[in-house]
C-alpha cells in the first residue's frame, strides 16, 4: 500500500507546482501597444481555430482570411484592388511579430515549366516586397514558387486560369502552429 501512496503523492506535488508560462513579452496576457499605436492583445488558446491560427486569420468575415492575390496574364505587379489586402496582412505581421508567412507564387498551366516557376517566384517576391515595405520584418516573410503545380481550379479556359494566377499567403506562429 505504501508503495502506491508515495508515487501518488510525488505526482500530485509535481503537478501542483507546474506553472503557466507567460507570453514572451512578459505582460501576462495584458494588451500591449504595437508600433502602430494600437492595442494588440496576445493570442490566447480560446482564440485559435483547429489549425492553431488565431480566428481573425481564418474567420470568413475577416479581411485577413482573404489570402490570395490575383495577377493578370504574364504579370507580377500587384493590382490596385489588392493593395489594401496586402496592407492588412502587413499590419498584422507588424502587430504580431511572432508570426511568419510563406508566400506561394502560382501560375496557370500555359507556358513552359521554367517560365512558370520564374513567373510564380516574381509574383511571390512582389507580395513579399510589399509586406516588407509596409513594415513586416524580412525574416517574417518567405517566398517560393509553385509554378503551375498547385492549381486552385483544375479546369481549362480563362475563368480557371484566372483563379490559378495568384500568390497565396500562408501563416505560421513562432511555436510552429499554422499552415506551412
Amino acid at each position: 500500500m505504501n508503495k502506491l501512496i508515495i508515487p501518488a503523492l510525488l505526482s500530485a506535488l509535481i503537478l501542483g507546482c507546474s506553472t503557466t508560462p507567460l507570453p514572451e513579452d512578459g505582460t501576462g496576457g495584458a494588451p500591449v501597444e504595437s508600433r502602430s499605436g494600437t492595442a494588440v492583445a496576445p493570442v490566447v488558446a480560446g482564440d485559435l481555430d483547429a489549425s492553431g491560427l488565431p480566428r481573425v486569420l481564418t474567420d470568413p468575415k475577416s479581411k485577413l482570411a482573404q489570402r490570395s492575390i490575383y495577377f493578370d496574364l504574364d504579370r507580377y505587379e500587384i493590382k490596385g484592388e489588392y493593395q489594401d489586402l496586402v496592407a492588412s496582412h502587413a499590419k498584422y505581421l507588424v502587430d504580431n511579430r511572432g508570426f511568419k508567412v510563406l508566400i506561394q507564387g502560382n501560375t496557370d498551366e500555359r507556358g513552359s515549366r521554367e517560365y512558370n516557376l520564374s513567373l510564380g517566384q516574381k509574383r511571390a517576391d512582389a507580395v513579399k516586397r510589399s509586406l516588407v515595405l509596409l513594415g513586416a520584418r524580412e525574416d517574417q516573410v518567405e517566398s517560393v514558387s509553385l509554378g503551375e503545380e498547385k492549381p486552385k481550379n483544375p479546369g481549362t479556359g480563362e475563368a480557371a486560369w484566372a483563379e490559378n494566377r495568384r500568390a497565396d499567403i500562408l501563416y505560421r506562429a513562432a511555436d510552429g502552429r499554422g499552415e506551412f
